[in-house]
């Protein structure tokens, strides 16, 4: 699995400059839990004049609890609201249970899954900004009978710290924006110590039953 990169048309930068290219690698190298489905998408070519992404879902017992994607974008000349060249850019979704959408912890909870995520990870960073939607279903008529249903949404963008002559290092907010993913698709945190086997990205796992 390769993370997909775009240029911006129109700004003569036909070729990613080498800081991006290496930021991207980086990204590449993240492992994911086995529940993480990973794999590139296409990135927004108009928010900035380099960009590349990836997109995950996260499948239990067959299905599909939630679903994020990250997307890294780079301008060499710098962005004041960015603080920085490089900015990360994460949404995540998960269905939750319906009796918690009315939780008024829930945005700070949510809020607090991304910040330990990145914690955990030392994925060190600065200017981050964001918000937690949640959002509740409920169906009638000849749907009635399906009951409602609740996700929460978290949109979050932060700048990676790193030295300005070099590339950042994303692999470790890129495994922050799994574990954040896995943690609001209410999978048990790995306990410490214990090895996991990471997902094949870019391959749906099958069952051989």
């Amino acid at each position: 699995m390769v993370a997909r990169s775009e240029t911006r048309p129109g700004t003569g930068a036909a070729v990613p400059p080498p800081q991006f290219r290496a930021a991207v690698a980086s990204m590449n190298a993240a492992t994911m839990r086995p529940e993480v489905f990973c794999e590139e998408m296409p990135a927004p070519q108009r928010i900035a004049p380099f960009a590349a992404a990836l997109s995950a879902d996260v499948t239990v017992e067959g299905t599909d609890v939630g679903t994020g994607r990250v997307i890294v974008l780079h301008d060499p000349a710098g962005n004041d609201a960015w603080a920085g060249t490089f900015r990360l850019v994460a949404y995540v979704r998960a269905e939750i249970d319906l009796e918690l959408v009315t939780d008024p912890l829930l945005a700070d909870v949510g809020w607090t899954w991304l910040t330990d995520a990145l914690a955990g990870h030392d994925a060190a960073h600065h200017a981050a900004s964001g918000t937690v939607t949640r959002v509740a279903t409920e169906s009638f008529g000849e749907m009635g009978d399906e009951g409602g249903t609740a996700q929460v949404e978290i949109r979050a963008s932060w700048t990676p710290d790193h030295d300005p002559d070099e590339a950042p290092d994303l692999t470790a907010h890129v495994e922050a924006w799994g574990e954040l993913l896995c943690t609001a698709a209410g999978l048990e945190p790995v306990p410490e110590g214990v090895a996991v086997m990471p997902s094949r990205r870019g391959q749906r796992s099958t069952d051989p039953r």
